[in-house]
């Protein structure tokens, strides 16, 4: 199996995921600035002088995390990524994902979301994970709320950029259990 075909851009409507290249690295830098509070419960930080050196490494071409810039309209306004997770072709994770502040509680989250969930699924992925920060209650409202099952809390899985020992919280939609079409 594969997922070559996964990482296409996808749009619906104003939502649109392009393939993160060079030509966004400065709108993703004033997304990103837009919320310096929200770094600490990430993994990695694009606050900054980190920002440049995090950017490089996502348009390096790895096929681990396949990122894209994200676009209300004409406005970059955040990040996500395929992240490779399981068996390619049968499971990818959905993560990376930052959008500014003034999209969040929009429904806009909701749309990018069932955008890249109805596209894993249909070019044939069994299983779409999301690992979220057990501190960071609001996503794991969100993964909730697009159908996403708590499969169980992994302790003490990653050191994040501050330090901070991480406790993660693991979800998955399965393609059985998706009936989204549209958000």
């Amino acid at each position: 199996m594969s997922d070559d075909g996964l990482y296409v851009p996808l749009s619906d409507g104003d939502l649109r995921l392009e393939i993160l290249r060079e030509e966004h690295r400065e709108g993703l830098r004033a997304a990103c600035s837009q919320d310096a509070e929200i770094w600490d419960i990430y993994p990695f930080t694009y606050w900054g002088e980190a920002f440049d050196p995090q950017f490089d490494t996502m348009i390096s071409g790895s096929k681990v995390r396949r990122p894209y810039a994200v676009f209300d309209g004409d406005t970059l306004v955040g990040m996500t990524a395929w992240i490779e997770h399981g068996a390619p072709g049968w499971s990818v994770e959905i993560g990376n994902s930052y959008i500014v502040p003034a999209v969040r509680g929009t429904g806009f989250n909701r749309r990018l979301k069932y955008l890249m969930l109805n596209h894993a699924f249909t070019c044939g992925l069994e299983r779409v994970a999301f690992k979220v920060d057990a501190l960071n209650l609001r996503s794991q409202a969100a993964v909730r709320k697009i159908g996403g099952v708590e499969e169980g809390l992994m302790r003490h899985e990653r050191r994040t950029w501050t330090g901070r020992v991480r406790n993660t919280i693991l979800f998955s939609i399965l393609r059985d259990d998706w009936t989204g079409t549209s958000a």
